[in-house]
């Protein structure tokens, strides 16, 4: 389920002087300008503090789900990796990184196993809970524990990813069910957003 709580915002290329550009056309939801999803420092499945800065120069993917999730995850992520497919040789500028919500299950292997089958080039990150916590809201990203009849548990979560431009600002809210031609476009188009300009 998406977070009620994002923000919604726009920009605008530029325009000669004197001229209104046109709104971009963007299929995902504009947060360009957002007081939130500014930051994101966690471990990698090496134990790597990873921070979202080190990333600047590609269009990043950044994701809140869990390893035994049935089809939003899987799903999300695999459409990622066919819009890098897509994308030729510029799909090495597209960076996924996958945080787990459920780091009690989802161990360095585990979390590393996984997304090796479906892009080894995407990044898994986890934390304590305390951590997680901190970078949910962050993320303004919901996440709860849901216990099931055969005394295991599953996990709700936000179904939706943040693409940050190569200048490492969040700009797009990618809702799940997105279609992978909007997807595709959306990325094409922030890579060549390196500036943008937001407004209210």
């Amino acid at each position: 389920m998406a977070s009620g709580a994002l923000t919604l915002a726009g920009c605008k290329p530029s325009a000669p002087a004197g001229q209104e550009a046109p709104a971009l056309a963007w299929h995902g939801v504009d947060i360009t300008g957002a007081s939130y999803a500014r930051s994101l420092k966690l471990k990698d499945v090496d134990g790597r503090p990873r921070d979202l800065a080190e990333f600047k120069g590609r269009v990043v993917f950044v994701f809140f789900g869990f390893t035994q999730c049935p089809d939003v995850c899987p799903t999300t992520m695999a459409e990622l990796a066919e819009v890098k497919r897509r994308l030729g040789a510029d799909g090495e500028r597209v960076q996924g990184v996958f945080v787990t919500v459920d780091p009690e299950r989802d161990t360095p292997a585990v979390l590393k196993a996984y997304l090796q089958g479906i892009d080894p080039s995407f990044i898994g990150l986890r934390g304590s809970l305390d951590e997680l916590e901190s970078a949910s809201r962050e993320f303004k990203v919901f996440y709860q524990k849901v216990p099931t009849k055969d005394g295991n548990y599953t996990m709700d979560h936000t179904a939706g990813g943040f693409l940050f431009d190569p200048a490492g600002r969040a700009r797009l809210f990618v809702r799940y069910g997105t279609k992978l031609d909007d997807l595709t476009a959306d990325v094409r188009q922030l890579m060549t957003q390196v500036s943008p300009t937001p407004h209210n």
